[in-house]
């Protein structure tokens, strides 16, 4: 079968989210004989390059570059149907979720979200979804004809596979679509990993005392080549701004290091990180929540933990 992938870029690059999806496409590809279809959004990308990830064919889409959920919808549910393709791949990125419900709809397909595994599919059609921010798993049997499979970042592994692929237009422009909103700006965080595309990530609380003190928790992360975070309470008291926030009511991350320094680990707080593949927490309290949940921890005060951490960072990155 088929499978279609869209593929999110961001100011002229593929998201790394992308090149996970195309990857896990071709992966499924394997198993069911079906081409892999990218399709690409906006002007000025080299698009070709997704071959090397595992799409055999890459469809483009004209336009300015502004994502619209009704717009890009509409494009990715026309282009299934003109390719008859059976299964619809999608990071399940903050685009990536407010277009996947819109494409399930337009299709009559079956949608499955937080998708962390490849799919089951000797006999049926089977998917492994996180539920419950991430407390618990549920595996889902789809039956519809056509699937739409939204996968979460960071669940899989980017592989390259050789591919060249061919590179069409689809003749469509994302302007021909009456997008139904009218986008007056454009606010986007500059010069910083994105938090939902970070391997690592570093993180800090109100054990950091005020906003003077963030320069430790800045330092360490150009050291590690991580992003930066922190809890809700740093962002409500404007310590940080509000795209640092991760959590239940913030951003939602999966990182393969998340480190965690004066946050005390509160059950919001946790919903947004407890799928991080090794957590490290630095508190002064040994009964703080969070280290129940850490794969390592280190009790003790983060003014004297975070310089002798730096410095260790420092020599290995040196070595």
């Amino acid at each position: 079968m088929a499978i279609l992938v869209f593929a999110e870029n961001s100011e002229n690059h593929y998201k790394k989210s992308t090149l996970e999806a195309i990857s896990f496409a071709q992966e499924l590809a394997q198993k069911t004989t079906g081409p892999v279809i990218a399709v690409s959004f906006g002007d000025g990308i080299d698009a070709g390059i997704l071959g090397n990830y595992g799409a055999d064919e890459v469809i483009t889409v004209s336009g300015d570059g502004e994502f619209s959920s009704n717009v890009y919808a509409t494009l990715m549910a026309e282009i299934c149907k003109e390719k008859n393709a059976k299964a619809v791949v999608i990071s399940n990125t903050y685009c990536g979720k407010s277009i996947a419900g819109r494409v399930a709809t337009s299709l009559g397909a079956g949608l499955a979200t937080n998708i962390i595994d490849y799919p089951e599919t000797e006999g049926g059609f089977k998917v492994k979804r996180s539920v419950f921010s991430g407390k618990a798993f549920a595996w889902v049997n789809m039956t519809s004809a056509i699937k739409v499979l939204a996968i979460t970042p960071n669940s899989f592994e980017t592989k390259t596979w050789g591919k060249t692929a061919t590179v069409s237009s689809s003749g469509k422009n994302t302007s021909s679509i009456a997008s139904g909103t009218q986008i007056t700006a454009v606010n986007k965080v500059s010069g910083k990993i994105p938090l939902t595309e970070a391997e690592i990530v570093v993180s800090a609380g109100r054990g950091m005392k005020g906003p003077e003190n963030w320069g430790m928790i800045e330092e360490l992360a150009s050291i590690l080549g991580a992003a930066t975070a922190c809890s809700k309470p740093v962002s409500d008291m404007h310590w940080r701004p509000h795209s640092e926030h991760v959590g239940q009511t913030g951003i939602t991350i999966k990182p393969n290091l998340y480190i965690a320094i004066g946050i005390s680990g509160a059950i919001q707080h946790l919903a947004g990180v407890s799928s991080s593949k090794v957590i490290v927490a630095i508190n002064k309290d040994p009964e703080a929540p969070f280290f129940k949940a850490a794969d390592y921890g280190i009790v003790g005060d983060a003014f004297e933990i975070l310089p002798k951490l730096i410095e260790a960072a420092k020599a290995v990155k040196a070595s």
